[in-house]
């Protein structure tokens, strides 16, 4: 009996390594191809899992997308968490909470703003549910600029709207060279901060 609890814990086990592996490649083809370029059969062929057998792992192309894009915006919270961990005071809490955050944007290889910025192309309830959930990464940042000493005229939500704007386009814009992802973010939080 107990040497069959092993063998189905091994195969369980086996089984949890194979859907990683599957997450793992969904997300890097959603990043790479986005939601509507990706499609099941293409993640079955990269994981080498034929036709029907990748139901086993996966219910749906939505719910492999919501898990990939929660599990990215979970890895980020983490890092941005043990960013400012140690960190005294709200501006120099702002401050890590930005160069984290564009370390994990800019990163050739983050599959984070990519998954972030393809909520156009999901279907409406997978859209909603996407954007519950971003929006509780977002409190982590509606915390740190509630604490900040703005001037008594400026309006919270509009400035953290404006910040993490930016932070969110910065891939837009920026080239590797001049400045690293780190010291733009400890730009754009002197620059918010007036100084």
């Amino acid at each position: 009996m107990l040497k069959a609890g092993r063998q189905n814990h091994a195969s369980e086990e086996g089984g949890g390594e194979r859907r990683r592996q599957i997450l793992e490649i969904a997300a890097q083809l959603f990043a790479r191809k986005g939601y509507r370029g990706t499609s099941m059969r293409d993640i079955g062929e990269q994981a080498g899992v034929l036709g029907g057998s990748l139901y086993h792992h996966i219910r749906s192309k939505d719910a492999l997308f919501v898990e990939t894009h929660n599990a990215a915006l979970d890895a980020a919270a983490d890092r941005i968490a043990q960013a400012i961990a140690d960190k005294q005071g709200p501006w120099p809490r702002l401050e890590a909470a930005c160069e984290a955050f564009l370390e994990i944007q800019l990163d050739p290889d983050s599959l984070t703003l990519p998954m972030m910025n393809d909520f156009r192309e999901v279907p409406e309830a997978v859209r909603q549910e996407l954007i519950a959930r971003r929006d509780r990464f977002e409190d982590m940042f509606r915390t740190m600029v509630d604490d900040l000493p703005l001037p008594a005229g400026f309006d919270r939500p509009v400035y953290r709207n404006l910040l993490l704007s930016l932070l969110n386009s910065a891939g837009g814009w920026y080239r590797p060279g001049r400045m690293t992802p780190r010291e733009i973010g400890g730009q754009i939080a002197a620059i918010f901060r007036h100084e």
